[in-house]
């Protein structure tokens, strides 16, 4: 909170009515605070957002300024210190790792490129962070204590993370097909199709409200952002999926600079992030890899390890299969990299049994944590940097 404090306000980099969109990392602050983003990508961020608006705006008397910029930061730092949380209760609560493990991984996790960034920008990004992080905790949760999740909760939480970002509506139903017993009884099945049908039903009634119910809209502009937002790069895939997809929400890269310039002409300058030029960081998104791969293939029976994978299957088919965003995937973090301490969580637990592999494990983490903290405290600066000669 104290960094986004003083970004906010030091500089108008967050928060610029000259500047609707991209002014760091391809991030729309401005167009989100004011709109809520694109309905047909985040239905009902307006709400959520026209609220935090009003709030920043009582706060700072009516006027968008330092004070108003550092309530949108309070807001978003806010959101960021829940989501590290639930991430901390889900590793104690849930895997029932140690203290200092559990510690260490949140820390860990603190220090990765998304919960950087999001702690102080006023996105949809931000709050679908807190809430798939507390959605998977409270799914878990149901899952240890044998329980379903009854109609009320799954439509809940279908109309608040389907609505920030509708690609992340799928994942709410994921835990639904790891229920125990659940393909034991016809009856089990037949309960866990009405509740989902009840909870996408209703989802899509207040989406199509939001809308007037013109159906025809939804479909042609879906069809447009797909198009705009999934057309090829000159960078290999292989890079985009490694620098950006995956490393960009963990490791800053080095960083670019382009000119840019608003409808009205309003020219400006914007930050963005170019792929790793080095082979250090490949070499430590490859270990961190491997790592979330053995957590998965040690734990291959356990439930609530099948639904961090199928979760984070689900942006890897939308972002490198599909490749929508992918040349700007570094922004949408807060939809998955939580899953990585989670399941370094589990590998943990998976070897608790085995002191030899664990101090090993223990020495690997500690390196890339060290070099994890010194680049990305070091690109930090890069960004107060160019806050000061941009952005003043």
């Amino acid at each position: 909170m104290s960094f986004g404090g003083f970004i906010a306000k030091e500089f108008r980099l967050i928060y610029d009515e000259r500047i609707p969109w991209d002014a760091y990392f391809s991030l729309d602050n401005y167009s989100i605070v004011t709109t809520g983003g694109g309905w047909e990508r985040h239905p009902f961020s307006k709400y959520l957002f026209d609220l935090i608006r009003e709030v920043a705006l009582t706060v700072s008397g009516g006027k968008k300024d330092a004070s108003f910029r550092i309530s949108l930061v309070f807001c978003s730092a806010t959101a960021v210190s829940f989501s590290l949380l639930h991430l901390y209760k889900y590793l104690r609560n849930i895997i029932s790792l140690p203290l200092w493990i559990s510690l260490f991984l949140v820390l860990f996790f603190s220090v990765f490129t998304t919960p950087i960034i999001l702690s102080f920008t006023p996105e949809t990004y931000t709050y679908s962070l807190f809430l798939l992080v507390f959605f998977n905790y409270f799914s878990a949760l149901n899952i240890t204590q044998e329980k379903k999740m009854t109609t009320l909760p799954l439509t809940g939480f279908a109309i608040f993370i389907g609505g920030l970002t509708i690609t992340n509506l799928a994942k709410v139903y994921i835990p639904i097909c790891l229920e125990n017993r659940l393909f034991q009884k016809w009856s089990n099945i037949v309960s866990a199709f009405i509740r989902c049908l009840v909870s996408i039903g209703a989802f899509f009634l207040l989406y199509l409200w939001r809308l007037d119910f013109k159906l025809h809209t939804i479909v042609e502009q879906t069809f447009s952002q797909y198009e705009k937002f999934s057309k090829p790069k000159v960078t290999p895939l292989w890079d985009m999926i490694a620098s950006w997809f995956w490393g960009g929400n963990i490791l800053f890269p080095s960083f670019t600079i382009r000119d840019y310039h608003s409808k009205i002409g309003f020219q400006y300058k914007a930050l963005f992030m170019d792929v790793y030029s080095l082979w250090v960081p490949y070499l430590f998104l490859s270990v961190l890899t491997c790592l979330v791969i053995w957590s998965l293939v040690a734990n291959y029976k356990n439930k609530l390890v099948h639904m961090l994978g199928l979760s984070l299957f689900c942006d890897i088919v939308i972002h490198c299969i599909l490749k929508f965003g992918l040349h700007t995937a570094y922004i949408y973090g807060g939809h998955f990299i939580f899953i990585v301490p989670m399941l370094l969580g589990w590998l943990f637990y998976s070897q608790k049994t085995k002191p030899k592999i664990l101090s090993a494990l223990w020495c690997v983490l500690i390196i890339l944590f060290a070099y994890l903290s010194l680049n990305n405290l070091y690109r930090l600066n890069e960004v107060v940097e160019f806050a000061k000669l941009y952005y003043r």
